[in-house]
């Protein structure tokens, strides 16, 4: 595998734009929405030659996914199978598996699909243990793209996510401005090990130190479970009280916990401290409801999609990018937009306030419900 380094025609990223993934065949022309996070990259893109890998359709693909254990992964497979659907005629079949979170399964998924023949391997690994079979895959010629989270060595083809520094960042950045500069912060991460949790809180510990009168109470992690989320956020509100000023969270999913865990402790609405937000319509609809200031920048599982279609890309040949950062939406109640972070548009025009709680806005599907969902594609 070749990596070419340089500025190229940005006509030729795989980076698709949010709800506007359009994959181009090797016979159009290129007409697909550049991300800002591509635009504004600072340094050269890796691009990948992908020629070694180019052959002739129908693709045997194989997706080993890390699970499925909360809403976010299931709108990450379901934007997956609807890309699936949108080019079957390039696919023979789409091989998924699921580890349950447990990164000893899925490195068995890995070694059984290989044992399959797959033409190439899609992996969202559940951690970063899975690091050695993704290497074992590279090295028998098979090329692999890595989904929503990465593994420490870099023989992957194309990596597809959000950026989590930018996440972490900017909501760490949102919190201390909203604060004037001071003030106690709680933080609530993901899974312990999984690379967005690990990232995003290194990228806010690095923002917050820039203010010195932010001081990080506690950080816990919430298995990016709603549930978890009330439970671990009510344990700190009885440890700590009032003296929580702002709530980190790197995801919707513990994040629509928190405010709950505020409003059954009697908090009054307005007096729930500001938080961060992602992904979930719960966690928007909770904090226009209870007037919570928020700010979310989406983690989409549109993702998922356009892990799908980078790999169509790597079998015809076209040139990807080594690490494929997709766009993402900056959502922040009115009124609470501060001097550095202001809103793609606000939270109130984002919500579905009449929508179930569970909904992910940011799949990429029309007219999306997790319920209902279905796609016909090879399998």
């Amino acid at each position: 595998m070749t990596v070419k380094l340089g500025v190229v025609a940005l006509f030729s990223a795989t980076i698709l734009s949010l709800g506007a993934a359009s994959f181009a065949r090797a016979e159009d022309a290129p007409a697909q929405r550049v991300s800002r996070s591509e635009i504004w990259h600072n340094g050269p893109i890796k691009f990948v030659d992908t020629t070694p890998f180019k052959k002739a359709p129908p693709y045997t693909i194989g997706f080993s996914n890390a699970s499925i254990s909360n809403i976010w992964a299931v709108g990450y497979l379901h934007a997956l199978q609807h890309a699936a659907e949108q080019h079957k005629d390039l696919i023979k079949q789409v091989i998924i598996t699921d580890a349950n979170d447990n990164p000893t399964k899925q490195v068995s998924d890995i070694q059984d699909l290989l044992q399959r023949n797959v033409d190439i391997l899609i992996v969202r690994p559940s951690t970063e243990a899975v690091d050695a079979a993704v290497v074992r895959a590279v090295k028998k010629g098979v090329p692999v793209v890595l989904g929503d989270r990465r593994t420490p060595s870099d023989s992957y083809t194309s990596f597809v996510t959000a950026d989590d520094w930018a996440m972490g960042r900017s909501m760490a950045i949102w919190i201390a401005e909203k604060l004037h500069g001071k003030g106690n912060v709680v933080l609530l991460s993901g899974i312990a090990g999984a690379s967005p949790a690990e990232l995003r809180a290194a990228a806010a510990m690095e923002a917050f130190k820039q203010y010195p009168d932010i001081k990080v109470l506690d950080r816990q992690f919430t298995d990016w479970s709603p549930a978890k989320g009330k439970t671990v956020m009510a344990a700190l509100i009885q440890k700590y009280g009032d003296k929580i000023d702002g709530v980190w969270a790197d995801a919707g999913l513990q994040a629509s916990g928190a405010i709950e865990a505020y409003v059954a402790a009697g908090t009054p609405d307005g007096k729930i401290p500001p938080i961060t937000c992602q992904d979930l319509n719960a966690c928007w609809v909770n904090a226009i409801k209870h007037k919570v200031p928020m700010m979310s920048i989406d983690n989409p599982p549109a993702g998922g999609g356009v892990a799908l279609e980078t790999a169509l890309k790597v079998l015809q040949g076209l040139p990807v990018a080594h690490d494929n950062f997709i766009d993402t939406t900056v959502t922040v109640t009115k009124g609470d937009e501060t001097p550095s972070i202001k809103a793609d548009m606000p939270a109130e025009d984002y919500a579905k306030m009449d929508a179930p709680g569970d909904l992910i806005l940011s799949t990429g599907i029309p007219n999306y419900d997790p319920k209902t969902f279905k796609a016909d594609y090879p399998h």
